[in-house]
């Protein structure tokens, strides 16, 4: 549809210029007889809008011969061409329309030659028409830009969905091979706990994968779920792993990424609270305020522990997935004391779906 005439604003405005040349061309006829100003409007007004509208088709050809890739021969020649046909139209109009105001009484026109009066016309209509023609041209590339924009923005989201899912494929496979290396170290040792360490598995594995589709989840199911992966956790390290959840009541039901914490609460058992003798306590914070929702966990550190293997991965893949769901709008950020590691997730603070 003619971008002119898919909205009545623009409808309104384009209108409004027609008729403001038709007051012009009303003051010229004024200027060159002794015609009244109303009995001239009275000529003017419709031969204006008229050639507005003879100008809309304008742009139905100027997508079609774009000025930039249009050989300036055929550029041309079409548009004299389509100029001397919509004047030669509206000298018709204009000529006609003189006689039947002549008819009606309306104004001295007795004394209007149609020769002189149809040159004056073409000179008069010629300027609005090329000024109609640029801006239609102008017109165009206003829309080719808004084309090109949504098109870059349609492939930054494809891109991004495309990163996201990346991710998560990441994601999971690295938390299976930990959990399974978990469950190996306590078949020499334990069996009965490494049966048990499967039986919790298979149930935080099937809410995970269930969950893990979705682009958001209320953060209540994510403490859920670090709550059962903390549970598993204590089948292998026993009294040495303690656990505190520190989270606001209003907090629980804004939305999160799913699997978030998770990674979070993976490191602070296996690269911090597995390395101390005596252990040490994973802290899971929530806080909502100004509009934010924060997010912590923070565990206990051997300062001289040796490298882990793996150690960073999780942390890596949450705050690309962070950077890819919100970009500047969230931030990850990782505070190490010499017996203390501690990451923050900072949010906007919005509602879950209801389920």
């Amino acid at each position: 549809m003619h971008p002119i005439l898919a909205k009545r604003e623009r409808l309104m405005l384009y209108l409004a210029l027609w008729v403001g040349f038709g007051l012009l061309h009303a003051a010229v006829i004024v200027v060159g007889t002794r015609t009244s100003f109303l009995h001239a409007l009275c000529f003017t007004l419709p031969l204006a809008l008229l050639l507005g509208l003879l100008t809309l088709p304008f742009w139905y050809l100027v997508r079609v011969l774009p000025a930039d890739t249009t050989p300036i021969a055929r550029l041309a020649g079409t548009w004299i061409g389509v100029g001397a046909v919509s004047l030669s139209i509206w000298v018709a109009a204009g000529i006609g329309w003189r006689a039947v105001l002549y008819r009606m009484s309306i104004g001295i026109w007795k004394d209007w030659d149609p020769v002189p009066m149809a040159i004056l016309m073409v000179f008069i209509g010629a300027s609005p028409l090329l000024v109609a023609l640029l801006g239609h041209y102008m017109l165009a590339a206003f829309d080719r830009s808004a084309n090109a924009e949504r098109r870059a923005l349609e492939l930054r989201v494809l891109a991004r969905e495309a990163e996201l899912r990346s991710l998560r494929g990441q994601l999971d496979p690295h938390f299976l091979f930990n959990s399974l290396n978990s469950v190996a170290a306590l078949i020499g040792s334990d069996a009965q706990a490494a049966r048990r360490m499967c039986f919790l598995m298979a149930g935080f594995f099937r809410k995970s994968l269930g969950l893990g589709g979705q682009q958001s989840i209320p953060l209540s199911e994510e403490i859920s779920l670090a709550e059962t992966f903390l549970a598993i956790e204590e089948v292998r390290f026993g009294e040495r792993l303690r656990k505190r959840f520190d989270v606001d009541r209003d907090a629980l039901t804004l939305a999160v990424p799913p699997l978030v914490l998770q990674p979070l609460v993976e490191n602070a058992v296996h690269h911090g609270v597995a390395h101390l003798v005596d252990g040490g306590e994973v802290m899971v914070r929530a806080r909502q305020r100004d509009g934010l929702l924060e997010l912590a966990v923070e565990n206990p550190c051997d300062p001289d522990r040796p490298p882990s293997r793996g150690a960073g991965v999780g942390l890596a893949n949450v705050r690309s997935r962070i950077n890819t769901l919100f970009g500047h709008r969230a931030s990850v950020d990782v505070s190490s004391a010499p017996d203390t590691f501690r990451v923050s997730i900072v949010l906007p603070a919005s509602p879950a779906a209801a389920g």
